[in-house]
């Protein structure tokens, strides 16, 4: 680390331990912290790309502290576990964006929960993804308002049924609420209504953006400017999201001035993994399109365009106000370490941390550092999958590749075989790192049963050794597309109950045999259509090794079974047959408790 970096180390670290003796008599700051979907490094203006227009991140990028080394998980979920609890997110079981190992553990303690246990307003709005079940959703969490939708992305299985961005119906504290606008709008509009519900006192905001994820579904007046100066359909659709977002960041900005507590908050700007449409390489990892600020690499590759990404602190009355670039090694898991220490927060339990307090850490701590990230996507960990193993400039990926990025920021030259010592030390270090976590790969977060209302359980969250085809979203279940898996369920009480299986969820009113009729999204292009239609005859249902299976009459809405649940872990898996043979699993499934043994 070079001296200059090092002395503003050494001034936040004074101002942090100055802020934690006068906490008892000044009110802790704010925190907003904004995250984007699937928006790289490279897609933004202020980072060089001269496609895209985004003049109000790139004020905040001139007003901010800029960790530019600053790495996450190269996909959705992981980077937000890592987050929500400063630990490695092969630790928390989530490893993967579906097949149940997008769900949070329930012993991990969350970011929301500290800092509501230290007196803070808390409220989280847009995506959550760490799970869509009691007691996994975000206002068991820890967020005393959550407003959210389901899933991974707006769309998806989980979510509301029909959901496309536009006039959508969300979760607020997990029951379903009609809106109206964009989604983006909607998440921004609630943010500003909690943050000046709470402007009285201290408050943590988690403001998850769901776009610029795909479907790529925004407003002609955003995307057409795009198109007009000649950008790629898709791309411009992407970079249209990214400047109706950037809009509204500058608006809850401009908001937090009026309210005047802009100075006492602190404001992060981040996002999620690589660029999903920004960039695009051939097999070499050499850019055909696009810009990726000279990474290869987007989301899901352990190549450095795949989990680095910017982080943005703004905070003017800790001194973070001014442009300042830090280039050491930092990520997703020194958030909730750093914040602790820079509002004055306890954490009182939990497990142990993976991150750092950037605040309060030595140089010779930072220089050694080593930090890694990988991308499972498969239902238990393999390892050196995907895997980037980081020092300084070193990058180690799949514990095979050796690249230096002074030299080499593209990762085009493998080194390896010039530098022994330095692969055997990254080795070395990720196998102590995997080591420490693997007891945690045979453990599931388990859907619990009979606590109470009927449980939904959808597509999205089977279980199943398939590393590809789940029906995650909504247009594969419209596809009906022929697969399925297993859910894992804690029965809480003995006792008889009802499960039901459909193809279609209960919000659509549709029976199990019904076809979906055509929905067009306005505007834009993103319809839902052309349903096939199933004729089931009858289903199948297996919890543990019992196995019940049922005619479907003409007459029947859905295929309906009694069966009796002992107490604990078990599994529940559906398989539902046509007339011509053809098999899947039941896409949902309603589970509820009828009467206790």
């Amino acid at each position: 680390m070079n001296r200059i970096v090092y002395f503003l180390f050494v001034l936040l670290g004074l101002y942090s331990c100055r802020e934690a003796e006068k906490q008892t008599a000044e009110r802790k700051p704010n925190v907003i912290l904004v995250i984007t979907d699937d928006q790289g490094y490279g897609d933004l203006a202020c980072h060089g790309n001269t496609e895209i227009k985004t003049p109000h991140m790139d004020r905040l990028h001139g007003e901010s502290w800029r960790f530019t080394n600053f790495h996450v998980g190269p996909t959705c979920a992981p980077t937000r576990a890592g987050l929500m609890t400063g630990r490695t997110a092969n630790r928390t079981g989530v490893w993967h964006t579906v097949m149940g190992r997008s769900i949070l553990f329930e012993d991990e303690l969350t970011m929301p929960h500290i800092f509501q246990k230290n007196g803070y307003a808390t409220g989280m709005f847009g995506k959550w993804h760490l799970g869509d079940n009691t007691p996994y959703r975000p206002h068991e969490r820890g967020f005393d308002q959550a407003f959210y939708h389901g899933g991974g992305g707006v769309g998806q299985t989980p979510d509301y049924w029909n959901n496309d961005y536009f006039d959508d119906t969300y979760f607020r504290n997990g029951v379903p609420e009609k809106t109206t606008g964009y989604c983006t709008d909607v998440w921004f509009d609630e943010a500003i209504s909690f943050i000046e519900q709470n402007k009285e006192k201290p408050f943590f905001c988690y403001l998850s953006t769901n776009a610029p994820h795909g479907p790529l579904h925004v407003e002609e007046k955003y995307s057409d400017p795009y198109v007009k100066a000649g950008v790629p359909k898709e791309r411009a659709k992407f970079y249209g999201m990214i400047s109706q977002l950037d809009e509204r960041l500058g608006g809850l900005r401009t908001k937090l001035e009026e309210l005047d507590i802009a100075d006492n908050t602190v404001f992060i700007f981040m996002t999620d993994n690589g660029t999903a449409y920004g960039a695009a390489f051939d097999k070499k990892g050499n850019l055909k399109n696009g810009y990726n600020a000279g990474m290869q690499g987007k989301k899901g590759s352990p190549y450095e365009g795949g989990h680095r990404v910017p982080f943005f602190v703004h905070f003017p009355e800790g001194g973070m106000n001014s442009a300042r670039d830090l280039d050491f090694l930092t990520g997703n898991v020194d958030v909730l370490p750093t914040l602790l220490s820079l509002c004055g927060l306890s954490k009182n339990g939990g497990l142990p941390l993976d991150g750092i307090d950037l605040l309060n850490t030595s140089d010779e701590e930072i220089e050694e550092r080593i930090l890694i990230t990988d991308s499972q996507r498969i239902a238990v960990p393999k390892k050196w999958k995907s895997s980037a193993t980081m020092q300084g400039k070193w990058r180690l990926i799949n514990g095979e590749k050796l690249y230096n990025l002074e030299e080499d920021p593209g990762q085009h030259n493998d080194i390896a075989m010039d530098h022994p010592a330095m692969v055997e030390k990254l080795k070395a270090a990720y196998e102590k790192w995997w080591d420490s976590q693997t007891h945690r790969f045979d453990k599931y977060a388990y859907i619990p049963v009979g606590e109470g209302k009927e449980v939904c359980l959808t597509a999205h969250d089977w279980y199943t050794t398939a590393e590809k085809g789940l029906p995650w979203n909504q247009v594969l279940i419209r596809k009906g597309l022929e697969k399925n898996g297993k859910w894992q369920l804690d029965v809480k009480k003995a006792g008889n109950y009802k499960v039901v299986l459909n193809r279609w969820p209960q919000e659509s009113g549709l029976a199990i045999n019904a076809q979906a009729p055509d929905k067009e999204a306005v505007p834009g292009e993103y319809p839902f259509k052309n349903a096939i239609a199933f004729d089931f005859v009858r289903g199948e249902l297996k919890v543990g090794n019992h196995k019940m299976e049922k005619r479907l009459k003409p007459s029947d809405a859905y295929l309906e079974f009694e069966v009796p649940l002992t107490e604990g872990p078990t599994t529940l898996e559906s398989t539902l047959w046509t007339r011509d043979g053809k098999s899947l699993g039941a896409y949902y499934a309603y589970v509820s408790l009828i009467e206790s043994i």
